[in-house]
């Protein structure tokens, strides 16, 4: 289905896609990164048809905002494809957005997909590149291209670990001589973490705030919570004053408002989503050959992807498995960078 990637001079593809859950990049051959958008697609219900009226930022910017017969969608869910039409129309976006560069009327493209992605999955991932306008298509592990983009020296002897932490999918894999060892996935990531602090704020607070405010507050309250407060919890310990501001809507008089919360509230919503990645990881840990293990003692877990950032989830790893976490330079970008080696040949 799909596989390592390798290629000949005449067969790489023009155009390499990270088609990601929250964002999308596009990387051109010795062109780099050319188109960094969000995944959305905004559609307006004209006599009861659905029409495509633009996507990406223009699209996201409405989110949450839009009213009447506007409909933002968002093409994947949990790494993979979810909506056929949001899909198909999003990448004509692309490769409208692209093409002045490329002048090719069908380019090949080289597309990441997670790891533990089905046959029917990947099917429908090429049936939407196909039928917006790509040609030949490949696809690549995310979790391989993002170890490339990272820096790892993934066909050498000593083990390797990476954490692709993207906003549909994590997925944890050991990299060694021999190519990949071992990969485990958690479908969830960042997006669902959005979707429980907004169930939080409407459960606990009867506070209504939209995928974009849910999106700032993750990543403001992922740099502040420690594994010390959540350890602490209930105890009478003492908890980060650091206040977070967050506007919205009250539930109860329908006015915009705007809420003074500790982040330390926030902190059993992130170790509930949290805790299946950490034990993820731990599974692989207990599952690679003894000397793979040891090659992994003496070295750290490189975590790339978007929610990479989020220092709770560093802190409970190491915490459980006694490995350092390195975050690498500009996370979210490590996939695309993969990409652009493996399609350079």
């Amino acid at each position: 289905m799909f596989r390592f990637f390798s290629t000949s001079r005449q067969n790489r593809p023009d155009i390499a896609i990270d088609f990601g859950t929250a964002n999308t990049r596009t990387v051109l051959r010795d062109g780099g990164i050319v188109f960094e958008q969000p995944t959305a697609s905004c559609f307006s219900n004209k006599g009861g048809k659905e029409l495509f009226l633009t996507a990406g930022t223009d699209a996201y910017d409405m989110l949450d905002r839009a009213s009447g017969g506007l409909h933002i969608r968002r093409p994947l869910a949990r790494g993979v494809v979810q909506d056929l039409d949001a899909a198909s129309a999003y990448l004509q976006y692309v490769l409208k957005s692209v093409m002045g560069r490329l002048r090719l009327s069908r380019p090949s493209a080289m597309v990441g997909i997670p790891a533990d992605a089905t046959k029917a999955e990947a099917s429908a991932l090429r049936t939407v590149l196909s039928d917006a306008g790509f040609g030949r298509i490949s696809l690549v592990k995310e979790t391989y291209a993002a170890a490339i983009g990272a820096g790892l020296d993934i066909g050498a002897a000593r083990a390797s670990m990476i954490i692709e932490c993207g906003a549909g999918t994590t997925e944890i894999a050991v990299f060694s001589i021999d190519g990949e060892c071992l990969i485990r996935s958690v479908r969830g990531g960042g997006q669902s973490l959005d979707e429980a602090l907004i169930e939080h704020m409407r459960a606990r607070h009867h506070f209504l705030i939209g995928l974009r405010t849910a999106e700032r507050l993750k990543h403001t309250v992922g740099r502040e919570v420690s594994l010390q407060e959540i350890t602490s919890s209930g105890t009478g310990a003492k908890s980060s004053n650091h206040m977070v501001e967050i506007k919205g809507r009250d539930l109860r008089t329908g006015l915009p408002a705007t809420r003074l919360l500790p982040a330390s509230e926030f902190q059993l919503v992130f170790k509930k989503h949290l805790v299946p990645i950490v034990e993820a990881t731990r599974g692989v840990l207990a599952t690679i050959k003894p000397d793979l293990a040891a090659d992994l003692l003496s070295g750290s877990i490189i975590a790339t992807g978007g929610c990479a950032s989020i220092s709770l989830l560093s802190e409970m790893i190491t915490n459980d498995t006694g490995l350092p976490i390195e975050a690498v330079n500009d996370e979210a970008l490590c996939v695309s960078r993969g990409l652009e080696t493996l399609m350079a040949g």
